[in-house]
């Protein structure tokens, strides 16, 4: 058995364990939002912005989804420049001055160090609007770490609930030769939203609400079906 792959079965179980009371919270609260035609909307910078895309737009997914898209916080325009954008204090502002989120809404924040001022502050201002605030985050990953935010706050101390996805300093699972190895945050970021998502969509099943899942675009009837559901939330998901 490879030990990547056994590295990320032990993690997993243990978020799964540990995790369990975070994520019914969370899924009590996005359930309500999606519920009360609420958004949810996703940031990360980095590799963490690939958690944002992973649920967007998704066959078998909700609808109800919005990434903060912020292009120079993305790889393909500079790596090691997006890097260093993520470290800089209220660079958060200049952007989500204009995000339409509203009380009622949902903002996850996805940042596995949690040090950075760009998801700190991008959290903190989701708040001040008036939206429920979830880290996916790891205290222990954080805690090693000075904060680089101006005011030494960390990711989960500003969110109202967090998510620990239980990756340790460095984002390694490996280690040969004193060489640490083989990134764990995004499988882990993927399931744990996959896992939160489909179990918001049963809560609306057992409701008794239908909830709002977009179809694989391959079978029939399903353009017919997304557009629908396009048109109901375009206004608030102008990437939709």
């Amino acid at each position: 058995m490879n030990s990547y792959f056994e590295e990320v079965q032990a993690l997993l179980t243990i978020v799964g364990e540990q995790e369990k009371q975070s994520i019914k919270e969370s899924v009590e609260h996005i359930s309500k939002a999606v519920m009360s035609d609420g958004i949810i909307h996703l940031f990360g910078s980095g590799h963490s912005h690939i958690l944002t895309e992973e649920v967007f737009y998704r066959a078998g997914g909700l609808a109800a989804i919005r990434p903060i898209f912020v292009e120079d916080l993305m790889l393909f325009k500079g790596a090691s420049r997006a890097s260093q954008l993520e470290r800089q204090n209220d660079l958060s502002e200049k952007f989500m001055h204009d995000e339409d989120i509203r009380p009622g809404d949902i903002c996850i924040v996805i940042s596995s160090s949690g040090v950075n001022p760009v998801p700190i502050d991008v959290a903190t201002i989701a708040k001040e609007k008036g939206a429920f605030v979830i880290g996916l985050t790891s205290p222990e990953y954080a805690k090693s770490c000075s904060s680089r935010h101006e005011r030494k706050h960390y990711l989960h101390d500003v969110v109202d609930l967090v998510i620990d996805n239980h990756i340790a300093k460095g984002d390694t699972l490996l280690k040969s030769n004193n060489i640490s190895f083989g990134s764990g945050s995004t499988v882990i970021g993927a399931v744990l939203l996959n896992m939160i998502f489909t179990q918001v969509i049963q809560t609306i099943i057992e409701s008794g609400e239908t909830p709002p899942v977009f179809l694989s675009s391959n079978i029939e009837g399903a353009d017919e079906h997304n557009q629908r559901i396009i048109a109901k939330y375009k206004s608030r998901i102008p990437q939709l």
